[in-house]
C-alpha cells in the first residue's frame, strides 16, 4: 500500500525504466538511420499505427477495468471482514453472559476476540504468502498454538476453534439457541469473505489475454517511429518514448491491481486493515484488563484446550 499521497516519480518510472531504454534506442536508430543515413523509404503512413494504437487502447482499458475489479473486489471483502469482525465482538460482550461464573465469562469472551484479532492478521498473511502465525503468537494460548499445527490453512484452524468454542458455550449455557445461530451467522459471513480472498488469489488472470495484449503493445511501438518520422524528424524521438511510456504504464498498472494479495505497494492494504481490526475490537473489550481480572483456575484453562 502506497501511503504516501505523492507518488515519486522515480517510483513510477523505475517499473518501466527497462523498457523505455530500449523504446529511446530503438527510437534513435530509426532517427539516425531516416536523417543521417537518408533511408527515407522507411516511413509509413500515420494512419498504421494510429489504427493499431486505437484498437490497443481499448484493450488496456478493458484490461484495467478488469483488474480494477479484482482490486476492489479484495479490498470490499476487508471491509467486510472489518464490520463482522466487530460484529463478531459486540455479540460475544453482549451475548455471553454467565453471572454465576463470571471470571469464566470473561476469559471466554477474551479469548474469543483475542483470537478473531489473530485471525485476521493470519489471514492477511497467509494470502501474502508470509507465516501466517507470526506476531500473532502472543494473541493465542499456547494449546491453540499447538492445535494449528495439524492445518495447513492457518485461518480455517482458527475458524474450528471459534466454532468449537461456540458449541461448548453453548453447552455450558452461556449463550440460547438463538443467539448461537447469529453467532454462528457472522463466522459464516467471515468465512466467506475468506474464501473470496483465496478465490481471487488462486484464480490466475487469463495469460492468453495477457500475451495478446502485449504483443499488440510491442507492435505498436514498433510501428509509431515509422508512422511519425516523416512529420518529427530527430524530434521523433522523446515522442515515442513519451508516447510508448504512456501504455507501459498503464499495463504495468493492470499487471500490479490484477494481484491484490502479492505483498506490493499497490496490495490491499490487509495488514493496516487488521491494524484497525485490532484497534478497534481491543477498545471494545477495554474492560478486559489484566490488573482487574484474577488468575484463571485450572478448569477455566482448560475450557480453551481442544
Amino acid at each position: 500500500m502506497l501511503l504516501k499521497k505523492n507518488i515519486p516519480i522515480r517510483y513510477v518510472f523505475g517499473k518501466i525504466k527497462v523498457e523505455v531504454l530500449m523504446v529511446f534506442v530503438y527510437a534513435l536508430v530509426v532517427a539516425v538511420a531516416y536523417v543521417n543515413l537518408h533511408f527515407t523509404r522507411i516511413s509509413i503512413p500515420i494512419a498504421v499505427p494510429t489504427m493499431l494504437g486505437t484498437i490497443l487502447s481499448l484493450l488496456l482499458a478493458f484490461r484495467s477495468n478488469q483488474a480494477y475489479d479484482r482490486w476492489w473486489e479484495a479490498r470490499t471483502l476487508w471491509g467486510a471482514i472489518v464490520n463482522d469482525s466487530r460484529t463478531l465482538t459486540r455479540q460475544v460482550l453482549n451475548f455471553v453472559d454467565t453471572p454465576y461464573n463470571s471470571v469464566e465469562a470473561l476469559y471466554f469472551k477474551e479469548m474469543f476476540v483475542k483470537r478473531q484479532i489473530a485471525w485476521c492478521y493470519s489471514l492477511g498473511q497467509s494470502l501474502r504468502d508470509l507465516c501466517p502465525i507470526k506476531d500473532v503468537e502472543k494473541l493465542l494460548m499456547p494449546e491453540q498454538l499447538a492445535n494449528l499445527q495439524d492445518y495447513t490453512n492457518k485461518p480455517v484452524g482458527l475458524m474450528e476453534l471459534h466454532g468449537e468454542d461456540l458449541r461448548r458455550a453453548y453447552k455450558e449455557g452461556w449463550v440460547n439457541e438463538y443467539q448461537q445461530v447469529e453467532l454462528d451467522r457472522t463466522l459464516t459471513r467471515l468465512v466467506n469473505a475468506m474464501g473470496g480472498c483465496e478465490r481471487i488469489k488462486k484464480t490466475v488472470f487469463p495469460a492468453t489475454y495477457s500475451l495478446y495484449t502485449h504483443l499488440a503493445l510491442l507492435l505498436f511501438i514498433l510501428l509509431l517511429p515509422f508512422g511519425v518520422i516523416n512529420d518529427f524528424g530527430v524530434m521523433m524521438v522523446p515522442f515515442v518514448v513519451a508516447v510508448a511510456s504512456s501504455f507501459l504504464l498503464i499495463e504495468k498498472m493492470a499487471i500490479h491491481l490484477q494481484d491484490p494479495f502479492e505483498n506490493k505497494p499497490t496490495d490491499t492494504p490487509v495488514t493496516s486493515i487488521a491494524q484497525t481490526i485490532d484497534r478497534d475490537l481491543k477498545q471494545m473489550m477495554r474492560e478486559f484488563k489484566e490488573a482487574e481480572i484474577p488468575k484463571p483456575q485450572d478448569h477455566v484453562a482448560r475450557f480453551y484446550i481442544l
